[in-house]
């Protein structure tokens, strides 16, 4: 990782030096912009309305515009502003933890300290794991001052900016000031639907469908070029007509714990056959669900017919 500012936190009389890295990367597949015709890349150009010349980036100012006038402002005027020369990340306040609202949180960054200042930054991190607060923190950054919320991520310093009030909005809809009457036989069923799907949250469990499914459209067309049959590729598109006509609430509810119970013991029986993706490659994942395997033999009597068809569709694959 490359470091994207320097600066230092500082709380009291204590400072400690530290570099600031991004903590998030997109894992985004790259596209550009191209002629559908013959393919030829699409560029933009910075051109001057005034003198219609072709202007590098290097002599590209910044201004402001109030309707009557345009005032200018160059790099060095920017940096003439006292808050931009200042690097230091001051603590203001050392906050409870639940009192930072989720919505308000924005970037994220790591913070790396220098070996000689380790010791501060320990203690800060220490103070703040035992105090289970998060510290409110001020700075300035890429010409903006920021209000940042600082926290502890495993043995790291955590810098995440905050939205600042005027930036998040405050909902407003009218549908919103009516009540409808939810009777408790709903609820009931809500709360058992919501049981069927509780669990622990595991961020590693979860892929972007549809940035896997770009990668194999692209390596496809690079393969097969434009005789590719996407069909053949991603399968046919499911059209549960089952479900298009569902309407009433309580039959939502009812077919949504149905069909959970269902996938339930379908993965159950299958598991030890076809244990997740991000699980594959650890042995003890398998192992687990050795029990899941034997549970669904018992069964299997009752379960002739799912077994016949899940054949059927490996064979037509």
């Amino acid at each position: 990782m490359r470091s994207i500012w320097k600066g230092a936190v500082s709380f009291g009389l204590v400072s400690v030096p530290v570099k600031v890295y991004s903590a998030t990367e997109s894992h985004d597949v790259s596209l550009h912009q191209v002629h559908g015709k013959d393919g030829g890349r699409i560029r933009y150009q910075r051109r001057c309305e005034v003198c219609g010349e072709v202007v590098a980036y290097s002599d590209i100012d910044k201004a402001y515009d109030n309707g009557e006038q345009t005032v200018v402002l160059t790099d060095e005027d920017l940096k003439s502003l006292p808050a931009e020369r200042n690097h230091e990340i001051e603590v203001v306040e050392f906050v409870p933890s639940d009192q930072v609202d989720l919505l308000r949180l924005d970037k994220s960054y790591y913070l790396e300290p220098e070996e000689k200042t380790l010791k501060q930054y320990t203690l800060l991190r220490r103070a703040l794991e035992d105090s289970d607060r998060t510290a409110i923190v001020r700075f300035a950054l890429r010409q903006k001052t920021r209000l940042a919320a600082l926290r502890v991520r495993d043995n790291v310093l955590l810098l995440q900016t905050l939205l600042w009030d005027d930036e998040v909005r405050e909902p407003s809809f009218d549908v919103l000031k009516e009540t409808p009457r939810i009777s408790q036989k709903e609820r009931d069923m809500a709360a058992q639907l919501v049981d069927s799907l509780a669990g622990d949250f595991d961020s590693a469990q979860f892929t972007d469908d549809y940035q896997e499914q770009l990668k194999t459209l692209v390596e496809a067309k690079i393969k097969e070029g434009d005789a590719l049959d996407t069909e053949k590729t991603f399968g046919a598109k499911d059209d549960d007509e089952d479900d298009a006509d569902v309407v009433d609430l309580m039959e939502a509810l009812k077919r949504s714990i149905d069909r959970k119970k269902s996938g339930s013991s379908s993965d159950s029986g299958t598991a030890a056959k076809n244990p997740p993706r991000k699980s594959a490659g650890g042995a003890p994942t398998p192992a687990k669900k050795a029990p899941a395997k034997k549970t669904a033999a018992k069964k299997a009597p009752a379960k002739k017919t799912p077994a016949k068809k899940t054949a059927a569709k490996k064979k037509a694959s």
